[in-house]
């Protein structure tokens, strides 16, 4: 699939940011609502770990020169599935978006091929306005693989929070203790190996990798059970734009479920963000998670506000060049 006469293809470099940026804010507008990327989360995307500019990612201009398009590989932990972003200015850049998708597909077989697998399987996130989008990849022959619900709940009529369940306390991480981090990530480890797409992370990777989101450290909490770690909470930078605190994990041990150490969290969380004085509180769930139920969500008083689809293809690897003869 090519793009359409007069427009071209390049490869994104740093210097091209900006011009990324205002693409990804009117995509992001367009599907849900306002700008959810900054500077920082572009060049962290075009300098992460297991990605190459160069090769796996894409810039659509139209024939005035003007970057409309935006084509990424994401592989957070280089192993396992790889996640294709494509943006698109909605007024301008529709009909790239195609042709930009067809040369990223094309990417993951050669990846897989690099990486000596038969196939890799590739997704691609469609949120509830973008009606083409989902057309496309049907097309392209996606399946749907799961959905994500996006919860929030105002925080301006917040009741004072409750004392924790008997036997359980909630403080915030000691984030300058490294034995409280190892513990952090023990509990988040072990709390979503039992969950469907879960891709572990050692410690030292995981430790790299939660910078991507912020590290407001008072709003990391962890939750005891008579002394014992049981659960922990992390918060994400995410959505501040939006004045929201934002819960980027909640993990309780399977030991300690059903126990209350998930609301107490929770409400330890709000309970911050209102203190600084964010207007609301959000997170995101994954439906397929047998650990998530909505009911906890909702009983702290979070609501469903929109939903993204998760669309999945395994591509087999490309083909591998035969040597020459006699080689």
């Amino acid at each position: 699939m090519t793009l359409p006469a007069g427009w071209s293809a390049r490869r994104p470099i740093l210097d091209d940011v900006p011009a990324i940026l205002a693409v990804v804010h009117a995509a992001d507008t367009f599907a849900v609502g306002y700008p959810d990327f900054d500077a920082s989360d572009v060049e962290a995307a075009l300098t992460a770990p297991y990605v190459e500019p160069s090769r796996d990612s894409w810039l659509a201009l139209d024939p005035d020169g003007t970057v409309v398009g935006w084509a990424s590989i994401d592989n957070p932990t280089g192993v396992g599935r790889e996640f294709v972003e494509v943006y698109v200015d909605p007024e301008r850049g529709g009909q790239v978006r195609e042709p930009l998708l067809a040369r990223q597909l094309d990417r993951v077989a050669e990846r897989a091929a690099e990486r000596g697998l038969p196939a890799l399987t590739v997704r691609c996130a469609v949120f509830e306005p973008e009606r083409d989008w989902d057309r496309s990849l049907r097309d392209a022959g996606f399946t749907l693989a799961k959905r994500y619900v996006r919860m929030r709940r105002t925080l301006a009529d917040l009741p004072v929070e409750p004392p924790p369940p008997p036997g359980v306390t909630v403080r915030p991480v000691r984030s300058e203790d490294e034995r409280d981090l190892r513990e952090f990530h023990r509990i988040f480890d072990t709390a979503f190996r039992d969950t469907p797409d879960y891709e572990p992370l050692g410690y030292a990777e995981w430790r790299k990798k939660i910078t991507q989101h912020g590290t407001t450290w008072d709003e990391w909490f962890v939750a005891e059970v008579d002394g014992v770690p049981a659960g922990a909470l992390q918060s994400s930078d995410q959505a501040l734009d939006q004045d929201e605190g934002f819960v980027r994990s909640l993990s309780v041990l399977p030991a300690f479920r059903r126990r209350g150490v998930g609301a107490a969290l929770l409400r330890r969380a709000f309970a911050r963000y209102a203190e600084k004085g964010r207007t609301a509180a959000g997170l995101g769930v994954d439906l397929t998670n047998p650990t998530a139920p909505l009911s906890l969500y909702r009983s702290v008083g979070l609501r469903e506000t929109r939903w993204t689809d998760m669309y999945e293809l395994v591509v087999p690897a490309a083909a591998v060049p035969a040597p020459p003869a006699g080689v």
